[in-house]
């Protein structure tokens, strides 16, 4: 027989890990099904008690079962875990002929996941539901999303999917530069040839946040933290209509964590997390902007600005002369009817300052 005191898992979750911690020093056992350390509290308690004091005894995860169910090889699978998360984050990974395993809340989850495929042009993926994964009451049932009718859901319970487009599919690319109809816009936009050359000249690289000053329409943020699940966005932004704006474009990308501040610069900069890296998109010629800006920026970190009028050309030439970096010039221009034949409509140039703070 077991003997001592027996705790149940409290809500919010941080409470049952107050409690262990609350014991340390003494034998403590706790039970979790599956992969303790794949999204597990393992994972949680890893932040809080050192390797050294757990031993652990993992057991196959959701994921496992659910592809040893399908009989899909797991390392050809995406897998996300939906739990205590926006749906949203699924966004990114709904390419053609792809298969996801998605971990879902409660029996919710996958009703409003058939929901989402079908308003995103998804709607003929296959949904299968797995429940109860490992137990007495394991089930699995197959639906087109778009036809989804499956009631008496078990809360326990993953989602595979098997990607299939339709008309319409809103499919995110790896690339950088998306067309500019993909974000929801009034003109005041970094296009999509620009955007690209910008988030090569930003250089995201593992778990860095960006302050995108001036966001606009919010897609250099977007883009972002689209490069990687690690990388974080602040984006500030003065018009109310603006940053409303951002607020609904971030989760229409599958990053609905893109922190959006309401504000102008240099004001609304104070208190903010430190920056990796920051792009100047607008409002960069008013004063004080880019001193905050390169005052805040982390040693060995990145500023990136672009200009289109003379007045901010004329700001980062000086602060080109004053700091160095480098400076290029692009100018793109796209094919347009010339009365009935056609020809090459200029955009307007930008000037790119790339500056690292030593």
């Amino acid at each position: 027989m077991i003997s001592g005191e027996r705790l149940s898992w409290q809500s919010p979750f941080e409470r049952s890990i107050d409690a262990v911690l609350q014991r340390r020093g003494t034998p403590v056992v706790v039970l979790a099904s599956g992969d303790p350390f794949l999204y597990g509290v393992g994972a949680t308690l890893s932040r809080h008690v050192a390797a050294a004091e757990m031993r652990t005894i993992p057991a196959p995860s959701a994921f496992s079962l659910a592809a040893s169910r399908l009989g899909w090889p797991l390392q050809d699978a995406t897998t996300i875990s939906l739990h205590g998360r926006p749906i949203d984050l699924i966004r990114p990974h709904l390419h053609p002929g792809r298969r996801i395993i998605a971990l879902t809340s409660d029996e919710k989850g996958p009703r409003e996941l058939a929901t989402l495929l079908a308003a995103t042009g998804f709607g003929q993926s296959q949904l299968t539901v797995l429940e109860a994964l490992g137990g007495d009451r394991e089930r699995q049932r197959s639906v087109v999303a778009a036809d989804f009718d499956l009631v008496d859901i078990d809360p326990l319970n993953v989602c595979a999917l098997e990607v299939a487009t339709g008309e319409g599919a809103r499919i995110l690319p790896f690339s950088p530069g998306l067309e500019d109809d993909l974000f929801e816009h009034d003109g005041q936009i970094t296009k999509r040839e620009i955007r690209a050359m910008t988030l090569s000249a930003l250089a995201p690289c593992h778990g860095q946040l960006l302050w995108d000053i001036g966001a606009g329409s919010g897609s250099i943020g977007i883009e972002w933290m689209l490069a990687d699940p690690s990388l974080k966005t602040i984006a500030i932004e003065q018009s109310p209509e603006r940053a409303a704006r951002i607020a609904r474009n971030a989760p229409a990308f599958g990053v609905p964590h893109l922190a959006v501040i309401e504000g102008a610069a240099p004001a609304a900069l104070a208190g903010l997390p430190q920056p990796d890296t920051i792009f100047l998109g607008g409002g960069g010629s008013e004063p004080g902007v880019i001193d905050a800006a390169i005052a805040a920026l982390r040693r060995g970190g990145r500023l990136v600005a672009n200009a289109v009028t003379l007045e901010m050309e004329a700001v980062l030439l000086s602060e080109h002369a004053k700091r160095g970096g480098s400076l290029t010039r692009i100018e793109i221009s796209r094919a347009a009817p010339v009365g009935s034949m056609s020809g090459w409509r200029p955009a307007m140039p930008v000037t790119q300052w790339r500056w690292t703070k030593g």
